[in-house]
């Protein structure tokens, strides 16, 4: 299992920018894709963005609605996994969460992943 912590959301004007951390701790061995989700009250939880890596490459896949405003990235040496989020809207607002999977394929799908932040919050003000 796999633990994580993340920090970094709050409340911030449409145009802004927020960077959200996800410290891992554990079997961190045994993933191979960090993932970002999110969730607003009443709708399922969304795929934002993830990260897969193998011994042949890394990969970073986003939604389409985050594309060229949203950034990915991982820390080996801190086993921390960040989320930059630039160019910030309304209807990014939702209780963001981080997860890990043993599995570099599906990404996108919440069931593919094992382990869950206990997410952080991010409002947008217009």
């Amino acid at each position: 299992q796999v633990q994580l912590v993340e920090s970094g959301g709050g409340l911030v004007q449409a145009g802004d920018s927020l960077t959200l951390s996800c410290a891992a701790s554990g079997r961190t061995f045994s993933s191979h894709a960090m993932g970002w989700f999110r969730q607003v009250p009443g709708k399922e939880r969304e795929f934002v963005c993830a990260v897969t890596w193998s011994w042949s490459a890394v990969n970073a896949y986003y939604t389409d609605s985050v594309k060229g405003r949203f950034t990915i990235s991982r820390d080996n040496a801190k086993n921390t996994v960040y989320l930059q989020m630039n160019s910030l809207k309304p209807e990014d607002t939702a209780v963001y969460y981080c997860a890990a999977s043993p599995y570099s394929s599906s990404y996108y799908r919440a069931s593919s992943y094992d382990s869950w932040g206990q997410g952080t919050q991010v409002t947008v003000s217009s």
